[in-house]
């Protein structure tokens, strides 16, 4: 059987790539150690593909009808999309996929939400995808990449338990479906806390940040489940916060276990609280 080789989430916000420059170097230093960790990580447990959960921020399909999630099934991942590019600032990228793998977790967990799709072509990335990829120089390490991008945004949107009951059939397919010997890596990628385009479009909720970050820490996903909720992730920032929903689906998989703080900053003009963990495996 396959196995999951490392589990880890981090902030995407454009503001890490687009404008880094404008934070304190304390705080800069902060999202390099952690996305240098991560790097680190995939190598060191020597994996072979990296599934990114991620949000789509409306890119690839129509309000109308939205998927709840989907995954990319290309032979190779470019980006980023050429729209994004003025204010993403990151060089262009290429990165191989798997769509063996990419179609047997899309088999197995298509029924298990309402809007489940699998897109053969390559998918318009934005930060969601282009940011860790970025950061964490992935397309250097020869590690293919299985994107899944998730609704957070288009109501009805799959709340924190649909997310981890999708996580949890991903953990099953990796264990039971994938091939032997496969070292599968998980990757949450959004959040923290941020508003974009609302009112408080130059807030963040550091006080929601931080107890979010010590919950996990924690390990207890019962009380994840019960206290922060897409309502709650809401009130921290409407249409932004909920992309945690991406970290959700990665405990689902590995089951309840804590994990360590990478680091966290509060930087106003990124427009997003960041932060990073590792979950411990054994």
């Amino acid at each position: 059987m396959a196995e999951i080789s490392v589990a880890m989430a981090a902030s995407h916000a454009p503001g890490l790539t687009g404008w880094f420059d404008k934070a304190p170097e304390a705080d800069k230093r902060t999202v390099r150690a952690a996305y240098a960790e991560i790097r680190d990580a995939l190598v060191e447990s020597r994996t072979d593909v990296l599934l990114i959960i991620a949000n789509d921020h409306i890119a690839n399909s129509k309000v109308s009808d939205y998927p709840d999630f989907t995954f990319g099934m290309a032979e190779r991942h470019r980006g980023p999309d050429e729209w994004f590019k003025p204010w993403l600032r990151v060089p262009d990228y290429e990165i191989p996929g798997r769509p063996d793998v990419a179609d047997v977790l899309y088999q197995s967990v298509k029924d298990l939400a309402p809007r489940v799709r699998a897109v053969p072509e390559n998918l318009r990335y934005d930060d969601n995808i282009s940011v860790p990829v970025t950061m964490a120089e992935v397309a250097s390490t020869g590690i293919a990449v299985v994107p899944l991008l998730q609704n957070c945004t288009v109501p009805p949107v799959p709340d924190e338990r649909v997310c981890y009951s999708l996580g949890q059939a991903i953990g099953d397919a990796v264990r039971d479906r994938l091939p032997d010997g496969l070292r599968v890596g998980l990757l949450g990628s959004g959040g923290l806390s941020h508003e974009p385009g609302g009112p408080r479009y130059l807030e963040i909720d550091e006080k929601f940040d931080r107890w979010w970050l010590d919950l996990l820490v924690d390990g207890d996903h019962e009380r994840v489940l019960s206290e922060a909720t897409f309502e709650a992730m809401e009130r921290a920032g409407s249409g932004g916060t909920a992309e945690l929903l991406s970290w959700i689906v990665v405990m689902g998989a590995i089951g309840p276990r804590p994990c360590r703080n990478l680091g966290y900053a509060a930087v106003d003009q990124w427009r997003c609280g960041f932060g990073a963990v590792r979950w411990e495996l054994p």
